[in-house]
């Protein structure tokens, strides 16, 4: 199994993308998903990007254009830490949710 985007957002296009697997996430999960990707490009530039690894694990993945002299790297660190401490719950009820219902674990196994 390889990894599995969930969501991201992106400065360059101004948009916001969540992968289709997921849209039968209820509305207010899909709506703080999609405010926080969004702010976080805001904020720092560049491309933000929820990711599930192939063991079901929940993180974060940025990313900038070459040469992109807008992009707060620095930021960029500080605002992760803060959204793994402020979205903590958020993030482990995803990640239970994808490895019970996408990779077949059971609460033994969480």
């Amino acid at each position: 199994m390889e990894e599995v985007v969930l969501c991201g957002a992106s400065a360059y296009s101004k948009k916001f993308y969540l992968n289709e697997d997921f849209m039968g996430l209820p509305d207010s999960i899909k709506d703080e998903l999609k405010i926080m990707c969004v702010l976080f490009t805001e904020d720092v530039g560049g491309i933000f990007q929820l990711v599930f690894d192939e063991d079901g694990n929940l993180g974060f993945r940025t990313s900038a254009d070459e040469g992109d002299l807008l992009y707060d790297e620095i930021g960029c660190g500080l605002k992760i830490k803060e959204l793994q401490q402020t979205k903590q719950d958020l993030m482990r009820s995803l990640q239970m949710f994808y490895q019970v219902f996408y990779i077949g674990l059971d609460e033994d196994e969480l």
